[in-house]
């Protein structure tokens, strides 16, 4: 595992590579960093060039200076893709990162040659994740806007193991997928900026998830990008239903069940993700 700094957008970003073949560009959700998608990458080394960068404002890359969500960080991305010389690769994101493969798609789709997804928001979604009875499971992303939250959650290393522990067991069906590595996640996250570097994605796609609660999403084209979204049979924050209308924002989709996990089923089942993964790859010719 190769640990390289890439400038790219007026940022430095932390990117770990592994592998040899075609790439891939791996990129993580929150409350996570590269880490996150060791067991992954250990999984197809043998068969992709893996690149998976801390996002800005995560782990060892820049922080912004204010609110970046999911546009500017597809500009980062496919200005990162420029610098580490990548005409095309396939893409594989999760939550966060598969809110800005979204944006991705729409505005460089020559740059990709297929899009795989695990859990994540999309239009499709709508109201519901407004609802009252799901209330009690969205209450952080308007916490984490706050200006006192990474003061309140950075307090000691026992509050952010508290609050970043929680997330990474609760939202999990496997609840032990990060025992091996929850100190390095409290550990990243008490980097200087990191929480509030984190948090500023909420602040950047706070009005696009207000529009989507309100019903008032933009209508947009379908992207055409062959698309697989393996979603967990039993995520607490983005249930299956919420599948139902993913046609309207992929028109070539392969979408199935990932049965036996929670909302991190690459961390639960790496096996199965990374066989998932490649197996898609394959399957366009991306290989």
């Amino acid at each position: 595992m190769e640990q390289l700094t890439i400038r790219a957008n007026g940022a430095a970003f932390h990117v770990a590579r592994a592998g040899k073949g075609q790439p891939l560009l791996l990129l993580h959700g929150w409350p996570e960093f590269w880490l996150t998608w060791e067991p992954v990458m250990a999984r197809l080394a043998d068969r992709f060039t893996l690149y998976a960068p801390d996002l800005r404002g995560f782990g060892d890359s820049d922080k912004p200076n204010g609110p970046h969500g999911p546009d500017q960080h597809a500009a980062d991305m496919l200005a990162l893709m420029d610098a580490l010389g990548l005409a095309q690769a396939g893409i594989v994101g999760h939550d966060v990162g598969g809110g800005l493969m979204q944006p991705m798609a729409r505005a460089a789709p020559e740059r990709i040659a297929g899009l795989f997804f695990f859990d994540f928001v999309h239009p499709g979604i709508g109201r519901r994740m407004a609802e009252p009875d799901r209330l009690n499971h969205i209450w952080y992303q308007s916490l984490n806007q706050l200006e006192i939250a990474p003061m309140l959650i950075g307090a000691s290393r026992d509050s952010c193991r508290a609050y970043i522990g929680y997330f990474l067991k609760h939202w999990s069906h496997r609840r032990q997928a990060f025992d091996d590595v929850l100190e390095a996640f409290v550990d990243n996250f008490l980097k200087d900026g990191n929480l509030a570097g984190g948090f500023a994605y909420y602040r950047g796609a706070h009005a696009g998830r207000i529009r989507m609660l309100k019903g008032e999403a933009p209508g947009l084209a379908p992207i055409d990008l062959p698309t697989c979204v393996r979603w967990a049979e039993h995520d607490p924050l983005f249930p299956y239903a919420w599948t139902d209308r993913l046609g309207e924002t992929f028109s070539n989709l392969d979408l199935a069940m990932f049965e036996g996990v929670g909302h991190f089923a690459h961390r639960e089942d790496p096996d199965r993700a990374a066989s998932e993964i490649a197996a898609f790859f394959q399957r366009i010719g991306w290989k």
